[in-house]
């Protein structure tokens, strides 16, 4: 749903005019707009999209809910709706109109292999502190999500940050042209949904650097210059005639992290933005926060946002749920730690957090709990297997997993680093007590796929388990 506003999002007349379609019924206010009838509040316009099922069915559950109209391809009784050819065109023209009617509103995109969508919710912490401000929720970042969540934009943000996806080439520069940023960035480039493409990383970095090509005349292009393709992203800002700004490790770039320093509370960064030295404190102790951090601060600077209110912003912004959450679980036999990083996984964020866990204090073990990492395609073994390196350089003392491709990864390691493996996360997760002793500190990081999630939650219940095993009884894996 919207941000609180001083009037409603539309009037139904206005949907009619904005998508050209015909109102059949009363105009009436609307205060929100969703495409699942489950979560209709009253005041909402029903959007009947079509997919794997079709939204029509659910308009007449959406009116008993409280529906205010709803956008249909053709008339459907209980409540005023607005008739259109398709409806999710017409839910593009609505995202175009929000866009246009507000264009005192600065407007950024966020993609990346890694990162997109907690950096999108930490520039929308920024915002939030400079102003009435608008941006995407959940990973609201494909050809639907983009277009909503403009459609969603009160009239009276000034600042409004949105978060773009792809799954395959050709995705992100129509949904950057929708959104028309004033500022664009690229988080990082890694191999992720390489499946798609014949020339791996470089076609992937092709991909990502075509969120400038959405960019207003004069608009930022933010790119992380650590990667190995950064040149290519450089050569897309220039291309469409961007004002580059690149974030990195070394000399020469607009934003430089210096040091980066974890703790029980988050993490101490020394950086250097346009020359100048600033020390700051981040509430994330995850080690790609670093790099992370400074995307944020150049994106900010670009939507005339002070260093002090970023500054302010990073302070304050938690790690998002199961991309970082940290707690402690008490069990029966003792207590130990938890970071929930089961949202997504893929080889560059594995990286990271196998660094961040090998950072952290603890009078126990580092453990990491690893399900399956998908679309990757051909290199789906050679990449899985290629853990086992950054596990060795962090200095990890145990591996579970769980799956088939996280099975060459258990091979690769020794034996002494091997725990438990399991065919699925849900027969791992079964076995949660088993994975565990007090004094550890537990990573669980999987692909959204292969259920980590399962087995995140599975170790949190811990803590209201009674006579959990304790896991010297935990039994060796078989094949």
């Amino acid at each position: 749903m919207p941000e609180n506003s001083a009037r409603p999002l539309w009037s139904a007349a206005e949907v009619a005019a904005a998508t050209g379609g015909v109102l059949h019924g009363d105009d009436r206010p609307i205060t929100g707009l969703t495409y699942n009838s489950r979560e209709i509040v009253p005041g909402d316009l029903f959007l009947a999209l079509k997919g794997e099922r079709d939204g029509h069915q659910f308009a007449s559950g959406a009116f008993a809910s409280g529906a205010a109209a709803a956008l249909v391809e053709n008339e459907v009784d209980g409540g005023p709706c607005v008739v259109v050819p398709d409806t999710l065109r017409g839910l593009e023209a609505l995202g175009v109109a929000a866009r246009e009617r507000a264009p005192h509103v600065r407007r950024a995109a966020v993609t990346g292999s890694v990162g997109k969508t907690s950096v999108t919710q930490a520039i929308k912490a920024g915002l939030d502190l400079a102003g009435p401000a608008h941006g995407s929720i959940k990973s609201y970042n494909n050809h639907i999500g983009v277009p909503l969540t403009l459609a969603r934009m009160p009239v009276e943000t000034r600042r409004a940050v949105f978060e773009i996806g792809m799954n395959a080439p050709g995705e992100i520069a129509p949904l950057s042209r929708f959104v028309a940023p004033h500022a664009a960035c690229v988080t990082t480039v890694g191999p992720v949904h390489i499946e798609a493409f014949a020339d791996g990383e470089a076609g992937v970095a092709r991909e990502k650097a075509t969120i400038f090509q959405g960019l207003v005349p004069g608009g930022a292009a933010v790119a992380n210059g650590d990667v190995a393709f950064s040149a290519i992203l450089c050569d897309a800002a220039k291309a469409v005639g961007a004002r580059l700004l690149t974030f990195g490790s070394d000399a020469g770039h607009d934003a430089r992290l210096l040091d980066f320093r974890p703790d029980a509370e988050g993490a101490a960064v020394a950086a250097e933005l346009f020359g100048r030295r600033i020390d700051y404190r981040l509430a994330q102790s995850g080690a790609h926060w670093g790099l992370n951090s400074l995307c944020v601060l150049l994106m900010l600077d670009a939507l005339d946002v002070s260093l002090e209110t970023g500054l302010e912003a990073l302070a304050g912004f938690q790690p998002l749920a199961g991309r970082g959450q940290t707690r402690t679980v008490t069990t029966p036999d003792g207590a130990f730690t938890l970071i929930d990083e089961s949202y997504n996984a893929n080889p560059l964020s594995m990286a990271a957090g196998f660094k961040t866990l090998g950072a952290r204090s603890t009078s126990g073990r580092r453990v990491v709990v690893l399900t399956d990492m998908l679309e990757l395609g051909e290199q789906s073994r050679d990449l899985h297997e290629g853990l086992a390196g950054p596990i060795d350089a962090a200095s990890l003392d145990l591996v579970h997993a769980a799956g088939p491709e996280m099975r060459w990864l258990y091979d690769a390691l020794p034996v002494s680093r091997r725990g438990v493996w399991r065919a699925t996360a849900a027969e791992l997760a079964a076995e949660a007590g088993l994975l565990v002793a007090p004094g550890d500190i537990v990573m669980v990081k999987g692909s959204n796929g292969s259920k980590a999630s399962l087995v995140a939650q599975a170790l949190a219940n811990l803590s209201r388990a009674e006579g959990v095993p304790s896991s010297s009884d935990a039994p060796r894996a078989s094949r």
